[in-house]
């Protein structure tokens, strides 16, 4: 089969197209035939970094996590899927687990789920990652209705996702944006927009909860925006993080008596423990997309497999406005 693959790691290391043995199925296991597959923050850290993350795969590597297709085979053992299903899913792409940069990818059933009906494939292989990060991430932070949430990055890929799910859940939802072109987009998803370089913390805290602080922050920045959080949350109020690969002084945190949940969906992944759980959240994002609540966001640029590069060029870019995506030709 065709598939793109990496002989080395680093900043100037580049996809190449190689012919490899079509994988075979294990147990607990189909064959995707990969129709799309979407790029990562964490995919790009991949290839940067290289061995210097612990579930980097081994050269040469076949990245790519996210996928969507059609089941072309299953195990024996298998009887929730069958060939002919259409799929999707953060099935690949580390440690182990061969990824969806290729004609076809196998799969563990408890990483995949049926596709949402109403989205195209590109649509579908646009959510699994970042859908899982958000819901996981709203629901440790106990999401309520009737609650104020605060969005970072309402317009990122895990933001915008974020931003739907917590409308879904009936959340009244606020989001920061840095680019005022991305006002409508966020308001188009139900949130009220936040331009956090005209707007300081104290001042859209004060303008929108009355200085009382959002019951719920999920923050798909990090980083030093985690102070941000601690600053816009509420007295024991609950933030979400995708990004804790810092230090940082926690007396606030301690001050407002905060809880603090870090995200880190590629657990289940790497340890394998509990991948059911990744299988549960995806059928019910299928429901709520099928319901007309959730609908990933496409970046304008096109790739196919073989344009990989210049896919993982637009993501580094910062120029991307939603999920960057890669069609199988």
């Amino acid at each position: 089969m065709k598939a793109m693959v990496l002989n080395q790691y680093g900043d100037e290391a580049q996809f190449e197209l190689a012919e490899i043995k079509t994988p075979d199925v294990s147990s607990g296991q189909v064959l995707i035939q990969v129709a799309a597959s979407s790029v990562n923050t964490v995919d790009t850290m991949i290839k940067q970094l290289g061995e210097n993350l612990p579930f980097s795969p081994q050269l040469p590597a076949l990245l790519g996590m996210d996928v969507a297709g059609t089941v072309a085979a299953v195990a024996d053992d298998v009887t929730n899927f069958k060939v002919g299903d259409e799929v999707y899913g953060c099935a690949g792409g580390l440690a182990s687990l061969s990824g969806s940069l290729a004609d076809f990818m196998p799969a563990d059933t408890r990483l995949i789920a049926h596709k949402p009906k109403n989205l195209s494939m590109a649509q579908a292989a646009a959510l699994p990652l970042v859908g899982i990060t958000a819901f996981e991430g709203l629901h440790r932070a106990g999401i309520a209705q009737g609650q104020k949430v605060l969005v970072h990055g309402g317009a990122g890929g895990v933001g915008h996702i974020a931003v739907q799910l917590a409308r879904y859940f009936g959340a009244d939802v606020y989001t920061t944006i840095g680019r005022d072109e991305h006002v409508a987009l966020v308001e188009n998803l139900g949130a009220t927009a936040i331009n956090y370089r005209s707007s300081a913390v104290e001042e859209y805290v004060d303008q929108y909860t009355g200085g009382e602080g959002f019951d719920v922050i999920f923050d798909s920045v990090g980083g030093a925006n985690m102070s941000n959080s601690f600053l816009a949350a509420k007295l024991n109020g609950q933030i979400a993080s995708t990004v804790a690969l810092l230090e940082m002084d926690l007396s606030l945190v301690h001050m407002k008596g905060l809880s603090l949940h870090i995200v880190f969906m590629l657990i289940q992944m790497i340890h394998n423990v509990r991948r059911e759980e990744h299988a549960h959240i995806l059928t019910e994002l299928a429901k709520i997309a099928e319901a007309g609540h959730l609908t990933p966001i496409l970046d304008d640029s096109n790739y196919t497999l073989e344009q990989v590069n210049q896919a993982y060029a637009r993501l580094s870019s910062g120029q991307a406005t939603g999920k960057v995506v890669i069609i199988n030709d």
